[in-house]
């Protein structure tokens, strides 16, 4: 059985039945079945295709994000009636029986996601008595109240004066200045937190408090004692050196001369507006965003200033609309991941490769290409530029999956300008060979941003703040880099051979960017046996293995965010479109199309399409931040099925033009 959209374990589609019953299905009739799903899946993906040539589907997180956009309006004293409740519709529907919010699908209560949304509610006029208010303010005392909470939720409401600053650790705007060789520089961070942090500097700086529209003791387990004292972690260890240094800190603001403070703070004004994107944002990501407003609004920037501007007006491009009336607020837009996945997805299913359509998405993605140097050119200065980015505008931090993807998708389309396409393919494989790390391996947006000091900060309590390499990463640079006919480049070779080293024991990888071990060894397997790994070798088997091992007895496969925590949840969990998509691919790649795995697997997905040619997922498989922070790509459970699907039917992947050194 699967999830259905209310989360009841229902059959969706009237095909369900088959899933269960594929022993007794001819290789034929599944084979028959398989195409005719395909083809209704290309029909409805292709009915989804912007004009202009993309796609992009919803990205589903958490309701912190339509929390914060609601405290952000009050900040600025701009919140309207109808935003507040559009976005306390969307928050209350959110809500589980218990009172809690959590953080993805059939998640557990989350506190900070909880204390967020129940001050959200409070705004929009919900009352401390109402039945669904008092089960949430009950949980959060019985889990510690607001002094349990992470550092970023209670930055939000030290705004209001509902936390003293005096209790959160100090990030003093001097940090700009630390150069990039040196500990705990900006550059330290990955680039996501580098970009919140720095107009955080100036917000820990300035230690605004906006007058409350209410109080919050409710949310304290002692009203009288908000803050309790907590015992200092022993001075020789890591944490307890941090925690020191922080109180080094608090005594360094009250001598901190003013003319370096100031100094600091238009400097770091100054690299917030250098890296505010065309469309106003910044990184094309919301929490940054966020922050870079009341940042640059306390130094002095009124919000008829053309960068205040723009950068409201993107935020409101961020929100998503629903039928009943609801507004969810995206983290941040995918659609040159969604359009390179979904190119991908239809060329496999045997869409012509000079469609219409793909020629469309290969003219969008080629506009997307970033010709200048970012951030990433700090530790790789004589880099040359040439890669794509995530979102719609964000040209100071391409990143190397994106790019990756972004070319495996242009070689499987005929376009009628090859040269301009070759150029292009050219700049990304350059480029993105270049952002390898010292290690062999590739992360997400730099090179070698692996120090472990900035994980040890008392402020960065809440998920990943360096973007070290990951299997899932490393393994698309390799099978991009092999099917231009560098599978045997000295920079290829390191890559397949820390993955071969990174292998888990299982015979698993980890994914860092999809949940979890289903998504690293779905990306991992293709790569070797692109570059030429032999579908005999141990690694292989090994893998070959564990997905069969994992395998739910419905046919399909999933695996809940819990593995991230827990080892022995590896693989496990309700199965979804996408990861039992992950776990095809892997498979046919290792040459088990004739499998009884593969063959439940498949009739798995013939199962569960809808009648339009869509699947549901309310799952969430993608990831943000291992466990912290985890995502519901809309558009997932329809480009990887169909990927599956395609290479079930029609056999590997053709790509056109690709190189030959």
């Amino acid at each position: 059985m699967t999830a259905t959209t209310d989360g009841s374990a229902g059959a969706v589609g009237p095909r369900a039945a088959a899933a269960s019953e594929t022993t007794t299905v001819s290789t034929g009739a599944l084979d028959e079945a398989a195409a005719k799903a395909a083809e209704r899946s290309v029909d409805h993906l292709l009915g989804r295709q912007d004009a202009e040539g993309w796609w992009k589907g919803d990205l589903e997180t958490n309701v912190t994000m339509d929390a914060e956009d609601l405290l952000l309006r009050q900040f600025l004293g701009i919140l309207d009636p109808d935003t507040t409740r559009a976005a306390a519709l969307h928050i209350r529907g959110e809500q589980r029986p218990d009172g809690t919010w959590a953080t993805f699908y059939e998640g557990p209560g989350e506190l900070s996601a909880t204390i967020e949304a129940y001050v959200a509610l409070r705004l929009a006029g919900d009352r401390p008595e109402d039945p669904h208010m008092a089960r949430a303010s009950a949980w959060i005392r019985e889990h510690g109240g607001i002094a349990e909470a992470r550092v970023f939720t209670r930055i939000w409401l030290a705004l209001f004066g509902w936390w003293r600053w005096e209790d959160l650790p100090e990030l003093p705007p001097e940090l700009i200045f630390l150069p990039s060789w040196f500990p705990l520089n900006i550059y330290d961070f990955g680039c996501w937190a580098r970009q919140t942090i720095v107009p955080l500097t100036v917000v820990s700086a300035k230690r605004p408090v906006r007058p409350a529209p209410f109080g919050l003791d409710e949310l304290h387990t002692d009203p009288a004692r908000p803050s309790p004292t907590r015992p200092l972690a022993p001075a020789f260890s890591w944490d307890g050196f941090f925690q020191r240094a922080d109180k080094g800190l608090h005594l360094y603001r009250k001598v901190a001369p003013r003319l370096l403070r100031k100094t600091a703070m238009d400097v770091a004004a100054r690299w917030i507006v250098e890296r505010q994107e065309n469309d106003g944002c910044w990184g094309g990501i919301q929490p940054p965003a966020v922050y870079s407003v009341i940042a640059l609004h306390l130094l002095g920037y009124d919000l008829q200033h053309p960068v205040m501007r723009a950068g409201l007006e993107s935020l409101d491009r961020f929100a998503v609309w629903r039928e009943d009336g609801a507004r969810m607020i995206e983290a941040c837009q995918s659609p040159v991941w969604d359009t390179c996945l979904a190119t991908i997805a239809l060329a496999d299913a045997g869409v012509r490769p000079d469609h219409p359509a793909l020629v469309k998405a290969v003219d969008w993605m080629l506009g997307e290409e970033i010709l200048r140097k970012g951030d990433w050119a700090v530790r790789k200065p004589r880099l040359q530029p040439g890669g794509w980015a995530f979102e719609f505008h964000n040209d100071n931090y391409p990143d190397i999956d994106d790019t990756a993807e972004v070319i495996l998708a242009l070689r499987r389309v005929k376009h009628p300008e090859p040269e301009r396409v070759e150029a292009a393919v050219r700049r990304g494989a350059r480029w993105t060979a270049g952002m390898q790390s010292r290690n062999g391996a590739w992360a997400a947006f730099d090179a070698d941003n692996t120090s472990r000091l900035p994980n040890r900060l008392p402020f960065c309590d809440f998920g990943e703040v360096i973007d070290p390499p990951s299997a899932d990463v490393t393994a698309h640079v390799v099978e991009m880099l092999a099917h231009e006919g560098k599978a045997d480049h000295p920079r290829t070779r390191r890559g397949i051979d820390w993955l071969l080293a990174e292998q888990e024991p299982s015979g698993a990888w980890f994914g860092r960017w999809g949940v979890n071990y289903v998504y690293g060894t779905g990306s991992v397997v293709p790569a070797l046996t692109a570059a030429g790994i032999a579908r005999s070798h141990p690694a292989i088997r090994r893998a070959v293995a564990w997905l069969e091992s994992v395998q739910n007895e419905d046919g399909g496969w999933g695996e809940d965010l819990r593995s991230y925590r827990k080892r022995q949840g590896m693989g496990r969990g309700a199965s979804t479109a996408s990861q039992t998509a992950w776990a095809l691919i892997a498979l046919l790649a290792a040459g088990e199309r004739e499998s009884q795995a593969v063959r439940r697997g498949v009739a798995w997905l013939v199962a569960t399409q809808r009648e339009d040619g869509s699947w549901d997922e309310p799952y969430f498989t993608g990831t943000g931040f291992p466990w912290d922070f985890s995502i519901n790509y809309h558009l997932y459970r329809q480009v990887f099925p169909l990927t599956a699907l395609g290479r079930y039917v029609n056999g590997e992947p053709v790509l056109h033009g690709r190189g030959t050194g």
